[in-house]
């Protein structure tokens, strides 16, 4: 066996390794290894496939809800919808995928065991419902991943592997040990069972609201938005997909557009940072997806604080561009009736603290004052006077007499206020000014 994988390029031997085998020489092998012994299964991503695995996942996933848009429908123009994938078992929708491809391995192979690369929602997925299906899972993650993620994972019964400095590094130990060991590699876009796991969640937005006009799905390496894009179209050919990528990490948007793919940079929608995508997605998508759309930064920003604040649900960076792309790309769909999944809500409980916190700096309700009290020397009980009488809440104050003071008798003090909005922040600063001190909001 060696031999034969020595003649292979080792990117094409990853690549097939990949595809779900346990040691892939061949592209027979590789489809053999998509096939059930009770013939259930072929190589082929269809709506056939995505019915037969909404039956085998019936009872053992979440039929999450779709829920009216409410004051999300106001703020973005739409008659809008959103399925909850965030209520999945482990807070995201990559368990359909997982369980599926699980689901139809023969008995030899579910005794050998399963391993995936992952960081995240795919690693739980897979550890979680392997453990239901009594199956030894090990995930590889690389090193530095969050404590957190390791910690999760293995409360779902997972044996963890750290190795490698990347993702790309654990994942070729992934496929090493897969090949070694002789177990299945579950991969999170490419396999077919997995994408029609995924499709399922496209099927159940279209028998709750069958009337949409448009469904915007998040994009990472395709395999969610083919599965779904499979389903929905079947159901509704005229129904109009469009994908959405964070616009550091548009691999996908880039591809369709005959663009080379140049990724990289922070983004907070880590779940779908990926450098390339899926040949199968790929070829789904170019026939099902009208468009690829890219959004900002600062548009996943407020599409999660909007999410917690009008509907109370706490959602990642990657499950939220959805909403992004309706605040950023707001006249393609205005006056539509569309729909857009929730994909996941695993987010770090810091992050989410501090994204709050900055829609409420960008809002005006949260605000950094600066007041110098010339020759007052310390004026706590003045600026205590003041900001009650104006209505504004302290969240921190810090005394600073030596690098913004004036004089030494002069001292400045740092304030954060929480404030109704800007023209509150502003009647504050005109107030200090009014009575005898220097203010100024920093931005």
């Amino acid at each position: 066996m060696q031999s034969k994988i020595s003649e292979i390029k080792r990117r094409d031997f990853i690549r097939m390794a990949l595809m779900g085998a346990t040691v892939l020489a061949t592209p027979a092998l590789a489809r053999q290894a998509f096939s059930s012994t009770k013939g259930d299964f072929s190589d082929v991503v269809s709506y056939d496939q995505i019915k037969l695995a909404a039956k085998r996942l019936k009872g053992r996933v979440q039929r999450t809800p779709v829920v009216a848009g409410g004051q999300l429908s106001k703020l973005t123009g739409t008659d809008l919808y959103l399925k909850l994938e965030n209520m999945q078992y482990t807070g995201a929708f990559k368990e359909r995928g997982a369980l599926n491809k699980m689901s139809s391995l023969t008995e030899g192979q579910r005794a050998k065991g399963v391993i995936a690369a992952s960081t995240g929602n795919h690693a739980q997925g897979v550890a979680y419902h392997a453990t239901c299906l009594g199956i030894p899972s090990t995930i590889v993650m690389p090193h530095g991943t969050p404590n957190i993620k390791v910690r999760h994972t293995k409360s779902f019964g997972a044996q963890v592997v750290l190795s490698g400095d990347s993702f790309d590094a654990a994942l070729s130990f992934a496929v090493d040990k897969a090949t070694k060991d002789g177990l299945t590699f579950i991969h999170p876009f490419e396999d077919p069972l997995v994408i029609c796991g995924q499709g399922t969640i496209g099927m159940e937005v279209m028998e709750d609201v069958p009337d949409i006009d448009v469904l915007l799905i998040p994009v990472g390496g395709g395999g969610l938005i083919s599965g779904c894009a499979t389903a929905a179209k079947a159901i509704k050919p005229s129904l109009k997909i469009y994908g959405v990528e964070a616009k550091g990490y548009s691999a996908m948007r880039q591809r369709l557009h005959g663009e080379p793919v140049v990724t990289g940079g922070e983004t907070i929608a880590e779940g779908i940072a990926v450098h390339n995508v899926g040949d199968r997605p790929y070829t789904i998508i170019q026939k099902l997806v009208e468009d690829v759309l890219t959004v900002e930064e600062e548009s996943v920003e407020k599409a999660i604080t909007s999410l917690f604040e009008l509907h109370k649900l706490v959602a990642e960076g990657a499950g939220a561009v959805g909403v992004a792309a309706l605040l950023e790309h707001g006249n393609m769909f205005k006056g539509k009736k569309v729909a857009t999944l929730i994909t996941g809500g695993n987010i770090d409980s810091r992050l989410f603290a501090t994204l709050l916190h900055r829609d409420l700096a960008r809002g005006g309700r949260l605000v950094n004052l600066r007041v110098v009290a010339p020759g007052q020397g310390e004026a706590y009980p003045k600026i205590a006077e003041l900001l009650v009488k104006g209505g504004a809440s302290v969240v921190d104050l810090t005394f600073d007499p030596v690098f913004h003071a004036t004089s030494a008798k002069s001292p400045a003090y740092n304030l954060v206020l929480e404030t109704r909005d800007m023209q509150h922040a502003e009647m504050l600063v005109n107030d200090f000014k009014a009575n005898g001190f220097e203010a100024v909001l920093i931005q």
